[in-house]
């Protein structure tokens, strides 16, 4: 269970082409677009206005800078291990090189989880929007009863479970044909963030940003020694503005982030990945960075941050000030665009996951069939019908911690993997190295752990159910048709 892959071998593998491998299609600037088109998302739209209003104020702004900063460490790690194995599978290949066969599927299973439920809710979020063009078209919206699954008083949120299996479908039909529908989409979706700031700028009350902090009272107190720290923590003031709500905003505002890892599992199909791959991951987080800096500064601008309490729609509250409401449908439509953008790369990435498990026998071969078109399209098939079932009938509005916690001890382990790969394989082709090694991946592990320490613990609880249900798949079934297990043992490989 702890046997590695030979980074040399993967690298071969990598370089494979024809029947029976995915099609390399992307360029740089399609796989930016996927990291784009996976990070814009809800979370620019939603979290931005519900982590001003609860937590930081105007701040948010500083929130997302924090926030990206978190992100760089992790996304320089990963660019590393992009360019030099160019295979499907992100973190889940990278681990099996530098940690073992046991880590990479506990990984992998991890990864699984993160971009279902990430498909799953967003997908929810998705009819949500859909609902108000309709409103705003016909003046009548959708039947509640399609809106919403059987524990949120409806019986089936329809319109997420139709996304879903569009998305599904595209996704069979051809990666190429894939990416050309996501850069349409991105290209939307950053239109409409463009429009919201250009259009904004102007209508900036200097007011709303006054102060750009708020105030936290509890800070006040400790400051003047009227309260200790414990108190202080015990007794709720932690997170509710002050420098301890921006700290609190930038664990929520972390999710707006998540995607570009996403990049990574498409290495497999980058044209030319070695250069690709880097430019991929962090062009997309520093074009998204800049993008979100300068969003939240306008929203909260433009309304007093304590507006968008409980605020489903805050782009639309924060638009009414500038007179522009004639463009809120147009506005709607390009949030749809983004959220199915954001749907596709969290289809694709799974489904190249499964992949790359099942071509190393952890799973069945079923996951590895590929299409003539060169997609595994049994894999879209299955999560599909998965996929679908958690959008339409399970209330998933409380599951953005699972996917939050399990992309960050996949971060955390690909920070990890830098350093052991450095000691262990120093000579190792680098087509792009993590500056500042072991500095920068310690950083990043110490931001996902504080990160991950900040979240509620019923989502440790069901990740660790999670978890230990992928164990009991791979002592049953994983370990003994492994692969490379079979290779090793029998004299056929060589670890590096």
């Amino acid at each position: 269970m702890w046997y590695k892959k030979s980074i040399s071998k993967l690298v071969a593998e990598a370089q494979q082409s024809g029947e029976g491998t995915l099609k390399r299609t992307l360029t740089s600037t399609g796989l930016i677009a996927l990291g784009v088109g996976a990070i814009i998302g809800a979370g620019l739209f939603s979290l931005t206005g519900i982590a001003a209003a609860d937590h930081a104020g105007p701040a948010v702004t500083i929130a997302f800078v924090i926030a990206a900063i978190g992100c760089a460490f992790a996304g320089l790690c990963y660019a590393e291990f992009a360019s030099m194995i160019p295979v499907a599978g992100s973190a889940y290949t990278y681990s099996y090189a530098t940690m073992g066969e046991f880590m990479a599927w506990i990984i992998g299973w991890d990864l699984v989880l993160e971009y279902a439920l990430a498909a799953a809710t967003v997908s929810a979020s998705w009819s949500q929007y859909v609902n108000q063009l309709v409103i705003n078209i016909f003046g009548q919206g959708l039947p509640e009863a399609i809106l919403h699954g059987p524990w949120e008083g409806g019986l089936v949120n329809l319109p997420a479970i139709i996304i879903v299996v569009l998305i599904s479908l595209l996704l069979m039909r051809g990666t190429q044909e894939s990416a050309l529908v996501n850069n349409v989409l991105v290209i939307l979706k950053i239109a409409v963030v463009l429009i919201f700031i250009v259009l904004g700028w102007s209508f900036i009350n200097p007011v709303n940003h006054d102060p750009f902090i708020p105030i936290n009272e509890g800070e006040e107190l400790l400051k003047a020694g009227k309260i200790g720290m414990f108190d202080f923590f015990s007794e709720g003031y932690f997170g509710h503005y002050g420098i301890s709500g921006i700290l609190r905003a930038a664990g929520v505002v972390f999710f707006a982030f998540i995607g570009f890892d996403a990049v990574s599992t498409a290495a497999q199909e980058a044209i030319n990945p070695k250069k690709g791959m880097p430019i991929g991951i962090i062009g997309s987080l520093v074009i998204c960075t800049v993008f979100y800096v300068a969003f939240s500064y306008v929203l909260t601008g433009l309304a007093n941050y304590r507006d968008f309490q409980g605020d489903a729609s805050p782009v639309a509250t924060a638009f009414a000030a500038t007179g522009y409401t004639f463009l809120n449908t147009a506005m709607t439509i390009t949030i749809i665009a983004g959220y199915t953008s954001v749907i596709l790369v969290m289809l694709l990435g799974q489904s190249r996951v499964f992949y790359s498990m099942s071509k190393d026998g952890l799973l069945p071969k079923i996951f590895s069939d590929l299409s003539k078109r060169q997609t595994p399209w049994k894999t879209n098939a299955v999560f599909m019908i998965f996929v679908s079932i958690f959008a339409g009938f399970v209330p998933v509005s409380d599951l953005g911690h699972m996917v939050s916690i399990g992309t960050l001890f996949a971060f955390s382990l690909v920070c990890i993997g830098v350093i052991v790969l450095r000691y262990k394989n120093p000579t190792a082709e680098r087509p792009f190295k993590t500056p500042l090694v072991p500095l920068i991946p310690i950083l990043g592990v110490l931001v996902c752990v504080a990160m991950m320490a900040s979240l509620p613990i019923e989502s440790w609880e069901r990740l660790g159910i999670w978890m230990l249900l992928g164990v009991v798949i791979y002592f049953v079934y994983g370990k003994k048709r492994s692969v490379l297990r079979r290779e090793i043992e029998s004299g056929r490989y060589e670890q590096d």
